[in-house]
């Protein structure tokens, strides 16, 4: 009943979960002491309200963010990703080029899908490269708990 009164809205045990990954991201890139880190952890897992949350990464270049999209984990991820959308573009253009092809067309008006298809692709593959994940492209200066408009950004994974 607290929080409804306040307006301040509850954490969640994920969103705890994804403020200590942040966390340790930072402390794996030398941005944060082990000592500051793990007082930081400790308010993460104690924290009972979202906005108990944001300052923790608030100094953080991109609220921690970028350092996580360039984990380990996160960068397979994002590699597992890039195949599976290489691979749906594959099997579209297959695809459309079947069609074309059964149709006796003259012109090959399949070129108009493939080309912003394999731009996509292009594109997702420079937001790897850069070091980026293509779930995070859009977060640059906020963190995936930030309230907008829309209310809270769910942290793709």
């Amino acid at each position: 009943m607290e929080g409804t009164q306040t307006g301040r809205i509850r954490t969640s045990d994920a969103e705890r979960e994804q403020t200590a990954e942040v966390l340790r991201a930072a402390m794996g890139e030398g941005r944060l002491p082990l000592d500051e880190g793990e007082i930081r952890m400790t308010a993460v897992y104690a924290a009972v309200y979202r906005d108990e949350l944001t300052p923790l990464t608030a100094d953080l270049p991109g609220r921690g963010l970028p350092a996580l999209a360039r984990t380990p984990e996160r960068l397979a991820l994002a590699r597992r990703h890039l195949r599976g959308h290489a691979g749906a573009v594959v099997l579209v253009i297959g695809v459309l080029v079947a069609i074309w092809a059964s149709t006796g067309a003259h012109f090959f008006w399949p070129v108009f899908a493939i080309v912003p298809l394999l731009l996509s692709v292009f594109k997702h593959a420079a937001v790897i490269r850069a070091g980026g994940t293509w779930e995070s492209r859009d977060w640059h200066g906020h963190g995936p708990w930030s309230h907008h408009r829309d209310g809270f950004h769910a942290y793709h994974r």
